[in-house]
């Protein structure tokens, strides 16, 4: 007589199919965001390539895929309420403080922008259409609403109605990295005629320009200054996005390992690096003010590109210096390696990998265009070593901090003494509660010397970490809010034609200014875990 499928086998089965499942909802809603970003990138490059498309109409297309967004953190929200437990499990790996911290204030910054947008789109009524003013607002209570979603959730692995939760945190994934590009190609379209308009002069001013001195101008002035803060906002909530669209459907234990941020912020152990760090800032603010004196001119001196590179390549040179003591120091602790799988730090290492391709695509052209060039300007020299540095630094950054995010956090690989653990024998032969309360009080104790008491090698990552971590704030800073040096040198732009290099630059930047400010992130978790 046949007998019947096991228990076991049942239960294998079962789980094939409901992993089966979660790879077709997966890639059903992967294609779904990819097909919308397909179509939004193709109406928004319409927009620049040709006057059949206007920013009227991506502006339709993006306020459509706001409000449905809207209609799906409704829905989450009320669903979340209603059924708590779908959302037991979390990934405490997931929406470190820095990450939210980020989305706050990025956040907060974005519906600044947008006010001060409201107060120029009312200064210039005359000119608009009137539905252009409902964008903005639409964007405000989009960003208001996601900010507090992305807080309160950015941990949870939800386990109801899957399918639809992955469609809708991709189809909120797609809507902002479709705000990144045509916030990427707005600035690419102001600087543009900014500087195909460089040289004219302007007799009087029409009714739909800005008078100096007007409230027209300030928020002017105040929509330009904020308008960095948006495009990094954009990206950092389509990283939280995608690990929570990775975390639909996973089943983690409520006991599982310490995240690697769960160490109190000490400033212990690390005096150089900070004090490094500082002073690079410091210097680092002084040349982007004068560099910005000199670009608010008709012409730039040449001592300020000089300055300028001049500064980059010192930086560069002290962080790929202390990058190497890094992996030197890395080498000398031979500290296990986390094996179990984490899908926020496999997204950090894709942004690591992937993010500084724009920056060291930049250094490479510039490369070319120095070696290729007949005309050899006086700071040719400075700019080979901030492009052959630039690389290099993108490198040995990258093998530092994924070489630290892949090895067991100390408080995970501490070996345990015997005066502190005892045999579980011993606990089944009737060890008391009062004494296992005291092995654990000793557990403790002894895990706080081990941390407070800081070993060579450990001091030492801790300053190479602070240092990198003020410089990546400088580096990030300097881009994000200057006139960029790569437009205004006019070197490269001479070798490769104005529109050509124009594109280059205007899509590889963002990644680094980017790739900057993810690396603050990293390094305070490598500070962290040392």
């Amino acid at each position: 007589m046949e007998r019947g499928p096991t228990e076991k086998q049942l239960a294998r089965r079962r789980s094939q199919r409901n992993r089966h499942i979660q790879q077709t909802g997966q890639l059903f809603s992967g294609l779904l965001g990819l097909n919308l970003v397909l179509l939004g990138a193709a109406v928004i490059f319409s927009m620049i390539f040709n006057t059949a498309v206007t920013l009227h109409d991506v502006g339709i297309l993006l306020a459509i895929c706001k409000v449905l967004s809207l209609l799906w953190f409704l829905y989450y929200i009320v669903g979340t309420m209603q059924r708590p437990w779908t959302v037991s499990h979390q990934d405490t790996h997931a929406g470190s403080i820095w990450v939210r911290g980020s989305l706050v204030l990025f956040g907060g910054f974005t519906i600044c922008l947008n006010v001060f947008r409201v107060g120029y789109e009312v200064s210039h009524v005359q000119c608009k259409e009137q539905l252009e003013l409902v964008f903005p607002f639409i964007e405000m209570i989009f960003t208001g609403v996601q900010t507090w979603v992305l807080w309160k959730h950015a941990k949870d692995c939800a386990q109801f109605q899957t399918n639809l939760t992955r469609c809708g945190l991709m189809l909120t994934l797609a809507t902002n990295l479709l705000l990144w590009i045509l916030a990427v190609t707005n600035d690419s379209t102001h600087l543009e005629i900014e500087e195909e308009l460089v040289a004219e002069t302007e007799t009087e001013t029409s009714e739909c320009e800005c008078a100096k001195g007007t409230l027209c101008s300030v928020f002017q002035k105040g929509f330009l200054m904020l308008y960095p803060f948006s495009t990094e906002y954009c990206l950092i909530c389509s990283t939280v996005l995608f690990v929570m669209w990775q975390n639909v459907g996973r089943s983690l234990a409520h006991h599982g390992t310490l995240p690697r941020h769960a160490a109190p912020f000490r400033m212990h152990g690390a005096i150089f690096g900070p004090l490094l760090g500082a002073l690079a800032m410091v210097a680092g603010v002084c040349v982007f003010v004068l560099f910005q004196i000199q670009a608010s001119g008709s012409s730039i001196a040449l001592w300020s590109f000089t300055l300028y590179y001049a500064f980059y390549v010192v930086v560069l040179l002290l962080m790929s210096v202390a990058c190497v003591t890094g992996l030197v120091i890395h080498e000398l602790e031979e500290r296990e390696l986390d094996m179990v799988e984490n899908p926020t730090r496999s997204l950090d290492v894709v942004l690591l990998i992937g993010m500084p391709i724009g920056q060291m695509a930049i250094a490479y052209f510039s490369l070319v265009a120095i070696m290729a060039s007949p005309a050899r300007e006086d700071f040719s020299d400075l700019l080979l070593a901030y492009a052959l540095l630039t690389v290099l630094q993108h490198v040995l950054q990258n093998l530092f901090i994924i070489g630290d995010l892949h090895r067991q956090p100390l408080w995970e690989s501490a070996p345990r003494s015997q005066e502190t653990v005892r045999p579980e024998a011993e606990l089944n032969e009737g060890h008391s509660l009062i004494d296992l309360g005291m092995d654990l009080r000793r557990l403790s104790v002894a895990y706080v010397q081990s941390y407070t008491r800081l070993n060579w090698k450990r001091r030492m990552l801790k300053e190479v970490s602070f240092f990198l971590i003020l410089c990546n704030i400088t580096l990030w800073v300097m881009p994000a809010f200057g006139i960029h040096p790569e437009f205004k040198n006019g070197l490269e732009k001479d070798f490769y034609g104005y529109h050509a290099w124009f594109t280059i630059v205007n899509f590889g930047l963002p990644l680094g200014v980017f790739y900057r400010m993810h690396s603050v992130g990293t390094l305070v978790e490598v500070y962290l875990g040392a």
